[in-house]
């Protein structure tokens, strides 16, 4: 059958399967999936899942593997401190990500929605499955809803609900403790509450959000909120791999009877797909729809009753839509390979900033209202304001020196020295002197070096101040 045969009931694109016509919400009931990518999908399921509890806990030279300290400003990334001097290099890594996200979506449609998103992995591995657990498959949940209130319904009911507050107060932990560290997260939990009434009420918060998002909000987070989904009809082209139903080889469709011969498509139309379907979607309606999210449910729906009903598995599959209609395999566009230019360049800017990074930046300010002074023996001083910041985790013991011109000499005021904390900043206050000889002009450039234990670990520099040549 060609692609201009088929024409599906475009009637869907107007309206969302969560929706009613009246405006009212279609609480969805899918069956448990199952088959061999489901299987996949629960294995990269609980490694991420994993990975995101311990993410926290986990140390590189002593720092988190991720802390992301908005109230502070201050980012570690795979034991990497970043602080608001190194905005540009995170601006540069956002941006390199989101060109990452494009590439991706791209080639491989919306398959992070499906098999990385976290919404998608605690509703459909947690919460779902507990849903399962306790109430049983899509047709047990639907006579139980609708059953009159009893002791079986009210220990179901209250078990289920209780488990969802349980687990919604250990993801909205986890991701307090991303945002203010571990320690921080264990002095909430272990202090006096009134020592720490915002902490408590960030954890009230966050579980009654996460509460609502899985409890009740669900699959509309992928549907109405999420921007991703509403990218995807400007990402997505007829070249990207997505999951899609062979209309060429199932059409038309007719129901599987006994002892009569079959002369229409392979599918026998039995809403396997549908009824496995997390957003409540007809595969079979057409590739990119908004509410897909590549999770695959539909394919081993799919594949188990073609192995019923002996023929070949593929009938939905992982396929682009110009693929599908001729028949051909995957290729590589134009278009996917300018992006992926796009992405070697930043990747490799990128690459070239971390690599080139300091451990220590310090910046140094000319003190306000203060001019020039002359001292008895001929030389020049302007009074200095430095502060030093510290992005790794262990202390500095640091001294100043003028690199540039070589003659001057920096005196520290009310201290010899600096002391650079772990994780930390320094501040400080100094005279630079130089001859009169050394001066050119009325503004000379000064370059000054930090030094720690004899060794050089950062350089910044100034502008000296002197009279008129």
């Amino acid at each position: 059958m060609s692609a201009t045969q088929f024409k599906p009931d475009d009637s869907y694109r107007d309206s969302i399967a969560t929706i009613d016509a009246a405006g009212e919400r279609v609480w969805l009931y899918p069956r448990q999936p199952s088959g061999r990518l489901y299987r996949y999908r629960k294995l990269l399921s609980y490694g991420f899942l994993a990975l995101l509890f311990g993410g926290p806990w986990l140390r590189i030279h002593d720092l988190p593997v991720l802390l992301l300290n908005l109230p502070a400003r201050k980012f570690i990334i795979f034991g990497q401190i970043f602080w608001p001097q190194d905005f540009f290099i995170l601006l540069l890594a956002s941006l390199t990500f989101l060109v990452f996200v494009i590439v991706f979506t791209v080639v491989y449609g919306r398959a992070f929605c499906g098999w990385v998103c976290p919404q998608t992995i605690f509703l459909e591995m947690v919460f779902r499955r507990i849903e399962y657990w306790l109430e049983g498959d899509a047709p047990q949940q639907k006579a139980l809803d609708r059953s009159e209130l009893n002791w079986n319904k009210l220990w179901r009911k209250t078990t289920k609900h209780l488990l969802f507050l349980a687990v919604s107060f250990l993801i909205a932990n986890t991701f307090l403790a991303y945002i203010i560290g571990t320690e921080e997260l264990l002095k909430i939990m272990t202090d006096s509450p009134a020592e720490h009434l915002g902490g408590l009420a960030s954890m009230v918060v966050f579980t009654g959000v996460f509460y609502a998002v899985f409890a009740r909000f669900r699959e509309q987070v992928c549907t109405i909120v999420c921007p991703y989904g509403r990218l995807q009809g400007v990402l997505l082209d007829k070249d990207s791999l997505v999951v899609a139903y062979d209309y060429p080889r199932g059409e038309p469709r007719e129901k599987l009877r006994k002892n009569q011969l079959r002369t229409a498509g392979d599918c026998i139309d039995c809403h396997q797909c549908v009824q496995v379907c997390p957003t409540g979607i007809d595969i079979r309606n057409g590739a990119t729809q908004l509410e897909c999210t590549n999770c695959t449910a539909c394919i081993d729906a799919c594949n188990s009753i073609m192995a019923l009903i002996n023929k070949p598995e593929g009938l939905i599959r992982h396929a682009s839509v110009n693929g599908i209609a001729t028949g051909t395999t995957f290729r590589l566009t134009g278009r996917v390979k300018a992006l992926s230019g796009v992405l070697a360049f930043l990747l490799l800017v990128l690459t070239g900033l971390l690599v080139s990074r300091s451990n220590v930046a310090a910046t140094v300010l000319r003190t306000p209202g203060q001019l020039f002074q002359k001292t008895s023996h001929g030389t020049i001083t302007n009074l200095y304001n430095i502060s030093v910041i510290n992005k790794t985790n262990r202390p500095y013991p640091i001294t100043l020196r003028i690199l540039e011109p070589a003659q001057g000499q920096v005196s520290l005021v009310g201290t010899a020295s600096l002391t650079l904390p772990a994780q930390g900043i320094a501040e400080g206050v100094f005279f630079a002197e130089l001859p009169r000889a050394a001066l050119h002009r009325t503004n000379q450039p000064l370059r000054i070096g930090l030094f720690s234990n004899g060794k050089m670990i950062a350089e910044t520099s100034t502008k000296f101040l002197g009279p008129a040549q």
